[in-house]
């Protein structure tokens, strides 16, 4: 596994909403152009203009969900189907949440419909997230000792589903960014090893940068099927993709 380094943390950003109504006044006005004020960097007047003119964006917002990730977990699971009623699902780096908001009425843990199985999600971050009616959501360092132990006990047993949609921190430098996501991949997918049920599946955002071959290997050891997805929904100029195992074979013994 590739180390993380030391004070790496892990997010998923949260859709960061404009300051004023920029709903505009007819189909003229689909573009929005920002002005570069004093002080802000090109780099910051770039993601904001990007933001406002990202139609997943807005229809998250129309939609209520906490960010425009909601999306790409909702065609994820269109395509495999791993979200289902009575599904045991551990959300990895859950902030802000916006998985467990797709996640809750699929897996039925609201018991919203009294004719289907009741699931369960558990959601763990570093930070603390706004509460998900129907999700459990704990501030958990997912790679202290003990970690999986701990969420089995939150579970009452194996997970069905393990999922994570966690980055590292950016540091500005393509490689670097793909070979820490790489290493907090490794790592989510040795603890979804650990709390798996037997059939069970992980899902997970890698960046395509070449070195994610070794993390596809161990996977391909450990379940039946290994799918490697970009969502319609991913932006065209990111190298984000989606790791789909499905079948875990399970444990090996030690």
């Amino acid at each position: 596994m590739l180390p993380i380094p030391r004070g790496t943390t892990y997010l998923r950003v949260m859709t960061k909403p404009p300051t004023r109504n920029t709903s505009g006044r007819g189909r003229r006005d689909l573009t929005v152009k920002v002005k570069t004020a004093r002080g802000r960097r090109l780099s910051s007047k770039l993601w904001l203009e990007r933001q406002l003119n990202d139609p997943y964006v807005a229809r998250a917002r129309a939609e209520g969900y906490r960010g425009r990730a909601a999306f790409k977990i909702m065609e994820l699971d269109d395509k495999y189907r791993f979200l289902i009623p009575g599904a045991r699902v551990v959300d990895l780096g859950c902030a802000p949440g916006g998985w467990l908001q797709v996640a809750v009425p699929r897996i039925n843990s609201n018991a919203d419909d009294p004719k289907k199985k009741v699931g369960r999600i558990i959601g763990v971050d570093l930070q603390e997230v706004d509460p998900v009616p129907g999700a459990e959501i704990h501030v958990l360092d997912f790679l202290a000792e003990g970690a999986d132990e701990t969420i089995k006990g939150w579970l009452d047993g194996e997970a069905d589903v393990v999922m994570s949609d966690m980055a590292a921190s950016s540091s500005g430098h393509k490689q670097t960014d793909h070979l820490r996501i790489i290493a907090l991949c490794e790592a989510a997918a040795e603890l979804a090893f650990d709390v798996l049920a037997p059939g069970g599946t992980f899902v997970a955002k890698v960046l395509a940068g070449g070195a994610e071959g070794e993390l596809q290997k161990r996977l391909k050891q450990r379940f039946a099927k290994v799918a490697n997805v970009k969502p319609g929904s991913s932006r065209a100029d990111s190298s984000e993709k989606f790791v789909v195992a499905q079948g875990f074979r399970g444990r090996e013994d030690t």
